[in-house]
């Protein structure tokens, strides 16, 4: 199974805020500027590409905290997987859209190829690290925010050694937000 990383940080690496917020990636950048070609960075069409999704109870937990409608919801109707080893039900905002799952990657990434899964979106500083330590992801983009937060979350956690990066692919967008694709080479 293919894993992939579509993220976005600030400048100065970090996914969101000491207490979760990413309420900055709407501020962050110039919002005069035209980006009816791209709005959404190229996440319409990397949504398009996967087949499900991975990501850590912190961020299902942060996507709850934003109560989004049907409409607003970014994820359409791909197959969602939540790892938690503490929680077994979603929150009530989120039933229905996730599955919870406390178990081990390597069995959730057979489980998910034995149903027919070929590309995984893999999302959360702490689930991607973890991805890169079982060396499971193929590639990451980062949308890198003009905006430096001095403290957060970061992106990337402790790693078992050094990940090499390669192929890399650059676009500036009018908003001044940056995009790096690379390839990952273990």
């Amino acid at each position: 199974m293919k894993c992939s990383v579509f993220i976005a940080t600030s400048v100065d690496g970090y996914i969101a805020t000491d207490d979760g917020g990413v309420d900055w990636l709407h501020t962050a950048g110039n919002s005069q500027a035209g980006m009816s070609e791209n709005p959404d960075m190229g996440f319409s069409q990397f949504m398009a590409s996967v087949d499900c999704m991975v990501m850590g109870r912190k961020c299902m937990e942060t996507i709850a905290s934003m109560n989004l409608t049907p409409e607003q919801w970014p994820y359409g109707t791909t197959h969602i997987v939540v790892l938690s080893s503490t929680l077994t039900q979603p929150p009530k905002s989120l039933q229905g859209k996730v599955e919870m799952f406390n178990g081990s990657i390597t069995d959730l990434i057979a489980s998910l190829t034995r149903k027919g899964f070929k590309h995984a979106y893999i999302d959360g500083g702490t689930t991607i690290t973890s991805f890169l330590n079982l060396k499971l992801i193929d590639d990451i983009t980062i949308t890198q925010a003009p905006i430096v937060l001095g403290s957060g979350i970061p992106l990337f956690g402790k790693l078992q050694q050094p990940v090499k990066l390669t192929s890399t692919t650059t676009t500036r967008f009018a908003n001044d937000f940056v995009q790096i694709t690379y390839q990952v080479s273990y």
